[in-house]
């Protein structure tokens, strides 16, 4: 154990002495193994912390959540578009139908969108997202409401004019949340609404699902003095129970409004039946492909910066032949010999890797600056780059660490 300790030790030594001797040589040699473990840390972090982000998302949009829907979200489904033109809205006595039909459910919520401009003062905002929403809206999804409060159960029965408005909205019109509450601005058709609630900041999104920065929330009786149903795009979000599975409760809820809807066994369902799965299932083949292209790239400078780090490795064995043959002469088994020259090949790879793992962090820094998500280093990213380069320097330094051990310790001393 401690000859082992004292081989590597004193390889780790030599291999600092061969980047303090020979700059130039060894940095150009490792550039490939810099590059490479750069390029592989580089995407491979890049697409960890944007599927993180993309699947904290996409869970905003409701776990567990069924979207029943006029239209498909699918992108591979051959159904006819007028068809989809043709089929009826949704209707929100369809989904108290379903709450009583199907016990799976464990919160169901009816919802109408559309954009529009908010008023204030002599401040106009358009672009605005309404979201006329029921009693059960929160429970799906997560309202996290900054300053002030969320809608009573009697508000919603009411169609109080009351509303909830975004982080931005809130900073925009009034400076800060706080100051918003109890505030009066005018919605679509001038018509007025007191805001008693500011939702939580959400800051920059990937996917832009819900956008609550830039939105308003009303109760859905207040929703439909300002908005047209049929032209809102009307859905329900139902959400089941954790124990059953997202197909079993579509196809429990598929049943359930082909009977509400009377639909006859040899008729198409004349609704769509949604949830976020489909955008994992499309987003999947993308982050495959930037890995193998990130994997190709680096694999090609890795091959170089193998070469060159046993360039490095075959001109230090014949630079240090007449110790070899001392080392020889004095009993160092060949075991010895090898283990030395391999250790120093591997942590001048090591080396090069922790140069591009450093430039990968540094720009992870400055990446989460400027993007929607924050860039970070997964550690078993960083295990694998470390373990990478082990392989690198082993097959870097074996043959020219095979040829040390096995000079003639007499004719390697004559060379002093």
């Amino acid at each position: 154990m401690k000859s082992f300790i004292l081989i590597t030790w004193n390889s780790f030594k030599l291999a600092l002495q061969e980047l303090r001797t020979s700059k130039l040589r060894t940095f150009l040699s490792l550039l490939g193994i810099t590059f490479g473990i750069f390029c592989i840390i580089g995407v491979l972090a890049t697409v960890s912390s944007m599927k993180l982000a993309i699947t904290s998302e996409l869970a905003s949009l409701g776990n567990h959540v069924i979207f029943i829907q006029k239209y498909e979200n699918s992108t591979d489904n051959d159904y006819p578009f007028w068809k989809f033109v043709k089929r009826p809205e949704v209707k929100y006595s369809e989904m108290k139908l379903l709450e009583l039909k199907v016990p799976e459910i464990r919160d169901i919520a009816f919802m109408i969108d559309a954009t529009d401009k908010v008023e204030y003062g002599g401040s106009v905002m358009n672009g605005v997202n309404y979201y006329g929403v029921s009693e059960k809206f929160n429970l799906i999804q997560t309202i996290s409401v900054g300053e002030g409060r969320y809608f009573q159960n009697s508000e919603f029965q009411n169609g109080a004019s009351l509303v909830v408005i975004g982080n931005f909205i809130a900073e925009e019109f009034f400076g800060s949340p706080v100051k918003a509450l109890n505030k009066i601005i005018r919605l679509k058709n001038s018509k007025p609404a007191i805001v008693i609630g500011v939702i939580a900041k959400q800051g920059k999104s990937i996917i832009d699902a819900w956008d609550y920065d830039h939105s308003i929330l009303l109760p859905l009786n207040f929703a439909k003095q300002l908005m047209i149903i049929e032209y809102s795009e009307p859905f329900i979000m139902a959400k089941g129970s954790d124990q059953m599975t997202i197909e079993a409760l579509k196809e429990e809820i598929r049943g359930s409004m082909r009977s509400i809807r009377k639909l006859q066994p040899t008729q198409d369902d004349n609704f769509a039946l949604n949830d976020i799965g489909f955008i994992s299932n499309f987003l999947e083949p993308v982050f495959k492909g930037l890995n193998i292209g990130g994997w190709a790239i680096s694999g090609l400078s890795l091959i170089v910066g193998m070469f060159g780090v046993a360039n490095i490795m075959f001109v230090t064995v014949k630079e240090r032949t007449s110790q070899i043959g001392l080392k020889k002469s004095v009993g160092a088994k060949k075991i010895n010999i090898i283990a030395e020259f391999l250790s120093e090949s591997i942590f001048l790879c090591i080396i090069g890797g922790l140069i591009g793992l450093l430039a990968v962090l540094i720009l992870t820094k400055i990446f989460s600056l400027f993007l929607s998500f924050k860039v970070y280093i997964p550690f078993d990213v960083t295990v694998m780059a470390i373990g990478i380069c082990t392989v690198i320097g082993v097959l870097s330094g074996i043959i020219p660490a095979i040829q040390a051990a096995n000079m003639d310790p007499v004719v390697a001393i004559r060379t002093i």
